[in-house]
């Protein structure tokens, strides 16, 4: 199998060449992208050989170019993220970019019938309702990457009924428990300090404000065809039950595993098979004790602004996304408090009026642009 990876010097991305390394069949890489970290990009050129290698910018591209010669082509730009993702040799494009440059891409691998194992959440929360019709339509796979749907997608496996009801598990973040008062003055690093899983910088925010789970609401509304209400938030500390499913007869599917990305990176790279890894196993000595709660709306109102998005639906998840994209940046950059996240958010969906008659790549483009316009701090 041959496999493109965008995103691939990003914390998906590099655990994605760690699954490949691993596997005992024949995977291979055949195309990488980057934003703009050469150096990491020329090692994996190097080490994974492949036929093509993309970044954003032009002149990192052609630095790139200067330094790997004639390994491999390079690109650059959204056409060059394009052409990673339609690459005809390509079995499989493993999408873990972060934002919603994502989306064009997608599209690209899917009008080529290339499967997509997707990471990047932005894509199906802004766009769900063309990308998953697209996909069927093409008579191929979107395969959750996050640990979350790809539980819910293994509780599914066999199942000649949809469920009635499915609960995304959370871990709460590094501030589970604490009240806006005690989360007033977190600095970047505290709110960057994940007790459980290692990511990028922005998940790990959108960890924190709890929006992470709200994206993976609306996610899961497009990926399992589900009404807002069908979908659950249950704050799981020790983020071994990844989700569960529940069905009309009342009882329900858990899938359950240490808290590492890689088993679900190498399910959607292998599925419908099961291959051996030499990843840490589950020890029922150790993790014992596996205990459940509601969320808190309240203090962490980031949730609550995703199910406001989702049911009111149309061009309003584009603007919970970007505005929230904005103000993450922005507090990454300390020009803003962690409390002023989610306020910049609110702000953002009370102000925009969706005056669409409906869904197009454009007019998700113009929503998302008029809200990072709208959310941008100087």
């Amino acid at each position: 199998m041959k496999i493109s990876i965008l995103g691939s010097t990003g914390s998906i991305g590099r655990q994605t060449l760690e699954v490949v390394e691993n596997l005992t069949h024949d995977y291979q890489v055949e195309a990488l992208t980057a934003h703009s970290n050469v150096d990491l990009l020329e090692a994996q050129v190097k080490k994974f050989q492949p036929s093509l290698a993309v970044l954003w910018g032009e002149a990192d591209a052609l630095e790139l170019k200067r330094r790997v010669g004639s390994i491999c082509e390079v690109a650059y730009g959204m056409e060059g993220l394009k052409q990673a993702a339609s690459l005809p040799a390509v079995d499989l494009v493993v999408n873990s970019v972060v934002g919603n440059v994502g989306l064009l891409p997608t599209m690209s691998a899917l009008e080529a019938g290339k499967p997509v194992a997707i990471a990047n959440k932005e894509v199906l929360v802004t766009a769900g309702e063309i990308i998953m019709p697209l996909a069927r339509a093409k008579g191929v796979h979107i395969l959750p990457v996050d640990s979350e749907h790809s539980a819910i997608f293994q509780c599914l496996a066999g199942s000649a009924q949809p469920p009635a009801k499915i609960y995304l598990t959370a871990s709460g973040g590094p501030f589970r428990g604490k009240t806006k008062a005690e989360m007033a003055g977190v600095t970047v690093e505290q709110a960057l300090a994940h007790p459980n899983w290692a990511m990028g910088q922005k998940i790990s925010i959108d960890s924190a404000t709890m929006m992470n789970k709200g994206l993976e609401v609306i996610e899961a509304k497009w990926l399992f065809d589900l009404r807002p209400d069908q979908i659950h938030v249950l704050v799981h500390p020790q983020s071994i039950i990844h989700s569960m499913a529940e069905f009309e007869d009342g009882q329900i599917m858990a899938q359950l595993g240490a808290p590492d990305m890689r088993l679900a990176i190498q399910h959607a790279i292998t599925h419908p098979n099961r291959l051996p890894n030499p990843f840490k196993r589950l020890d029922f000595s150790v993790h014992n004790n596996l205990t459940f709660a509601q969320p808190d709306f309240e203090n962490f109102p980031c949730l609550a602004l995703a199910y406001q998005a989702l049911e009111a639906g149309g061009h309003y998840p584009t603007v919970l996304n970007a505005a929230n994209e904005e103000a993450v940046a922005a507090f990454l950059a300390k020009k803003i408090s962690f409390l002023d996240i989610p306020a910049i958010i609110d702000r953002a969906l009370s102000a925009y009026t969706d005056e669409s008659k409906g869904l197009t790549i454009d007019s998700i483009l113009e929503a998302d642009a008029w809200a990072r316009a709208f959310t941008k701090i100087s």
